[in-house]
């Protein structure tokens, strides 16, 4: 299967899973609504979502360290639909947060090995991975589209329909899988890795993502009802600036591939974080349909470092390329969410513009570790697969 093929596939299968995520954040205005939850009970919602993401992706990050295991993909994809599906049939909260949970998990189990797979059919490509998390973006942005389209019309008890998108993607997957698993036995498609782990850096890397990943869930959680609340109260405006924050990250992923191969990853990452400082004091401070102008900034500033984390991530250990990718998308994005119901406490006690300020101080703090970060030297072998990583080299 050519590249291009195999990381399209892969890119709306990706899709498929993160519409999941940001289906979480989409239903929490209609949770509101349809059941009157506090600003707190939603953030346990969100919470759930993320809190098992959080403990079990490192899990299987490392599981597919040591054992290849693609059939994760389809079946987790199938999870994480499942759990949205039947979040909206039951009014217990109790069983609303276990079904958001198993949603979680499937989210969880794919993105670990969703990560080694595509590294492997792109070649160790910037571009390809960002494609490849473009996908994801897409998803995202079309999660409040679709459970707009789906519940406003029917309510939660709609929700099952939801699983639709998971289907789809557990098929989309299975031709890849198909023809890596060729590779693989024509001896064409082992990946083969050069180099020690720096660990140092990961750390620092890591924790940069966690202030990313700090004030984009905090966004996804409360920019739909943060906009109802600046725009006079309208449910339209609020689904509107969910989707221009999805939407903006498609941009950002795409444009972070490229930027990166004419100017490096640590670089490109650096200056984004920089200009998103302002993005998001734009988004607190300044009132009107502005608002959307700097939502979509901070998204495509958030989400131009996303790919060439997960890649950076991957180079600085070399040796536990699953590991990197289990802990750079799952333990550290899901911290993210377990910020959320300290943000909603926060709102509930002063006001959401009040409690939405700290998070302009996240970028600051990414900004900060990428200044000592080095980028490290990466080489790839001509064979599509295969690679080997140089340690990375300190300044």
């Amino acid at each position: 299967m050519a590249r291009n093929s195999a990381i399209t596939l892969l890119s709306i299968g990706h899709g498929c899973v993160d519409i999941y995520q940001g289906a979480v954040a989409s239903l929490v205005p209609y949770f509101v609504a349809e059941r009157a939850y506090s600003y707190a009970a939603v953030s346990g919602i969100v919470l759930a979502a993320s809190l098992l993401s959080s403990v079990v992706q490192p899990v299987f990050g490392v599981l597919t360290d040591r054992w290849a295991m693609p059939w994760l993909l389809p079946l987790s994809t199938v999870l994480g639909g499942l759990g949205i599906a039947l979040s909206g049939v039951s009014g217990s909260y109790p069983l609303t947060l276990a079904c958001v949970a198993l949603s979680g998990i499937g989210v969880a189990a794919y993105h670990p090995e969703s990560a080694r797979v595509a590294r492997l059919a792109s070649g160790g490509s910037h571009g390809a991975m960002g494609w490849f998390s473009l996908g994801g973006n897409v998803g995202f942005a079309a999660a409040p589209l679709m459970v707009a389209a789906v519940v406003a019309t029917g309510g939660l008890r709609l929700t099952p329909l939801l699983v639709v998108p998971a289907l789809a993607g557990s098929v989309l997957c299975l031709p890849v899988l198909r023809a890596l698993e060729r590779q693989r036995s024509a001896g064409s498609g082992t990946a083969v890795t050069v180099g020690r782990d720096d660990r140092a850096s990961f750390v620092k890397l890591s924790l940069a993502v966690v202030c990313r990943s700090v004030i984009f869930v905090g966004l996804s959680t409360f920019i739909s009802l943060y906009a109802e609340e600046r725009m006079g109260g309208s449910a339209a405006a609020g689904t509107a600036a969910l989707f221009v924050l999805y939407a903006g990250g498609a941009v950002g992923s795409v444009l972070g591939g490229q930027l990166a191969n004419r100017w490096g990853r640590v670089t490109v990452s650096r200056w984004s974080y920089l200009l998103t400082i302002g993005s998001t004091a734009g988004v607190v401070a300044v009132p009107g349909p502005a608002l959307y102008l700097f939502v979509a900034l901070t998204s495509a500033g958030l989400y131009v470092p996303f790919s060439l984390q997960v890649t950076l991530a991957q180079d600085y250990l070399p040796t536990r390329v699953g590991t990197a990718g289990g802990i750079t998308l799952g333990l550290t994005v899901s911290i993210g969410g377990l910020v959320s119901p300290l943000i909603g406490s926060l709102a509930d006690a002063t006001s959401l513009r009040t409690a939405l300020a700290p998070l302009i101080l996240m970028p600051a703090l990414s900004w900060l570790l990428f200044r000592v970060l080095p980028e490290p030297a990466r080489g790839f072998s001509p064979s599509l697969g295969q690679e080997a990583s140089e340690p990375a080299t300190p300044r």
